[in-house]
Parts: structure tokens; C-alpha cells; sequence
């Protein structure tokens, strides 16, 4: 079978615990992640054949990485063996990507120095069906947007199946240009967008509803907003033939309220809700999503079978520590059996 392919920057997460523990302790607990890396990791779990493109300095520890990542059945041969350092980020434990806790060390990684005409982009596509990347990667400055922009041409030109996942990070946009500026030009090559309405705004220019409020569960009115905005992006992405969007809301004191739509076939099909009052993981469970839809979409799974599976995978993400998820496909299709 075709192989799915992640493009995006392999990062090492470090989650020290705070109030000085961290160094009363001599310890910080390091994790191996990076968005489109966690969706390779859903997907090798789940038996889709996928390989991942990243960049990273050749040395003792990333070569421990590299066989880390292939006992987990990922082909690791597209990764580029450049520069002089990985890409990290430290997020102390129980804080999220989303607020002002994380910190973010990337500057001058193997990754973010990738230029255009370094990747052999017609041997790395070889055998691939699929290929996904998200919006973290053209972030990170103007030739890791062209990087991007390179391998979706290559990738369009073979007739490969391309999905994005919009993730929005304000701290990663620092080099002169807004994301609406920059991501319309890559979108135009997706068949499947993956986000939110907020980040369809912020990142593609799609109109939004100022009176919409993230944390209000006003549930028909998002099912709605959900249905408009992807119709809004077929209009301006003629490519895109899917739209899926998630929300997310913190519920009880520590929980989240958890549903998520999918646009195919010029119908909404809407997930099973999911509820829990205790966290321990934010991290990771969007690109818990991503995967899921991917498997279902690789299998050519009915839209409500597509979307309940990833929904679960999502939700199912956020009781698990680290970047990455650990569950099988009985472990997602138990979720649906309880939920």
C-alpha cells in the first residue's frame, strides 16, 4: 500500500515540574514530538504505512532518535541529516500550547534552515499517496515557507492526496509577515483542511462571527459556524474537497468539552460529544485528530465513521502523557463503546 508522508520539525519536548523542583531534582522529563511527527505516530499505531520527512544534526543522540522512531514502524529514510542542532520547546507540567507557557527554542535548528533545493522532493515522494503537513512549519520563517511551498508543488504535480492541520502558534510568526499572508498560497494545494473557525480566520482570511466567544459552548450556533466556514473554504480553495473542524472547551474545573465536525461531499457530518473532568495531557490531541482522520480517509471509512474515530483518538489523547499517543485502534473503538 501507498505511504502517508508527515513533513514538519522533529522537536524535543522538555515538561520541567515548576516551583523549582526541576532543579532540586536534577531532572526534566524530555519527550520526542513535534505536530506532524504525533500524527506519524497515530498513524504508524493504526497500521498505515507512513514515513517522515523532518531535518535533524547527525550525532550519537539524534541517531537514537532516528531508532526510536523506526521500532515504532516509521520510515525515517526522508529525514535530512543537516545543520548543527534539533528544535526545542519546554512546557512546564500542566500548562498548555495554546496559553503563554510554552517556550519555544527553535531558532537556527536543523529544520528551520532547510532551504528550497536541499530536499529531493521527487525521491522522498516515491510510493507516497498521501502527504500532510501543518501551518507550524511556514511559521518559522520565510524559507521554511518556501520549503513547504516547494514540496506541495512536487507533491500536487504526482497527483498525492495533500491535508493540512491549521495550527495557529502567535509565537512562531515573528519574521515580517502575518500568516494570512503566507498560508492562502499553500492551502491551494489541499484536498483536506483540518482547523477550526478561528484559525480558518486568523490563518486564511475566512470570515468569522465577532460574536462567537471561544469559551461559550453555544453548540448550534459553532455546528453552524462549522458548516459556513467550510463551505467558505471550498469556495476560496477550489482543491479542498474536505473541511474538518474541532472544538474544544474547558468544562468543570479541569476537564474539556470536546466535539468536531467533517465537510465532504457538500454534507456536515457531526461527532459524538465527549466530556471528561480531568486532563493530563493538552498536547498532542489535535494531531491525535489528524491522524484519526487520515486513517479513516486512507480506508475510505462512511464520514461518521471517519469523524467518531477521530474524535475518540482525540479525546482519548488527553489522558495520555507526552507528545505523542499510545492507543490502538481497540483502545479508540472502546472510547466510542463507552462514550
Amino acid at each position: 500500500m501507498n505511504k502517508v508522508l508527515a513533513f514538519g520539525e522533529i522537536l524535543l519536548r522538555l515538561s520541567p515540574e515548576m516551583k523549582g523542583s526541576w532543579i532540586r531534582n536534577a531532572g526534566i522529563p524530555a519527550f520526542i514530538g513535534g505536530a506532524e511527527l504525533n500524527v506519524a505516530t497515530a498513524l504508524a499505531n493504526w497500521q498505515v504505512p507512513v514515513a517522515y520527512c523532518s531535518a535533524m544534526p547527525e550525532n550519537a543522540l539524534t541517531l537514537e532518535i532516528d531508532q526510536y522512531l523506526r521500532e515504532k514502524k516509521i520510515d525515517t529514510s526522508p529525514i535530512q541529516y543537516t545543520g548543527e542542532r534539533i528544535g526545542i520547546y519546554m512546557l512546564p507540567q500542566g500548562a498548555d500550547l495554546k496559553n503563554s507557557g510554552v517556550i519555544y527554542d527553535r531558532a537556527h535548528s536543523s529544520f528551520s534552515g532547510l532551504k528550497p533545493g536541499e530536499i529531493d522532493w521527487d525521491k522522498v515522494l516515491d510510493g507516497v499517496s498521501w502527504f500532510h503537513f501543518s501551518a507550524i512549519s511556514p511559521a518559522l520563517n520565510e524559507d521554511a515557507a518556501l520549503v513547504c511551498l516547494e514540496a506541495l508543488k512536487a507533491a500536487s504535480a504526482k497527483g498525492v492526496f495533500i491535508s493540512v492541520d491549521l495550527n495557529f502558534r502567535a509565537k512562531l510568526w515573528k519574521y515580517g509577515k502575518k500568516p494570512v499572508e503566507v498560508m492562502p498560497e499553500l492551502v491551494q494545494y489541499c484536498d483536506l483542511v483540518m482547523g477550526n473557525i478561528w484559525a480558518a480566520n486568523t490563518l486564511l482570511g475566512i470570515d468569522i462571527d465577532e460574536n462567537v466567544a471561544v469559551n461559550k459552548a453555544d453548540k448550534e450556533r459553532y455546528l453552524q459556524h462549522s458548516l459556513e466556514t467550510s463551505e467558505a473554504i471550498i469556495a476560496k480553495f477550489p482543491k479542498c474537497k474536505i473541511v474538518a473542524n474541532t472544538f474544544r472547551f474547558d468544562a468543570f474545573e479541569s476537564g474539556i468539552l470536546y466535539y468536531t465536525t467533517l465537510y465532504k461531499d457538500g454534507q456536515l457530518t457531526i461527532s459524538e460529544e465527549f466530556t471528561t473532568e480531568k486532563v493530563i495531557d493538552k498536547v498532542g490531541s489535535g494531531d491525535c485528530f489528524m491522524g484519526g482522520l487520515i486513517y479513516g480517509l486512507y480506508h475510505n471509512h462512511p464520514s461518521d465513521e471517519v469523524i467518531n474515530f477521530a474524535a475518540a483518538a482525540a479525546f482519548g489523547k488527553l489522558n495520555e502523557y507526552g507528545d505523542a499517543t499510545s492507543q490502538t485502534i481497540e483502545d479508540v473503538e472502546q472510547l466510542l463503546t463507552i462514550g
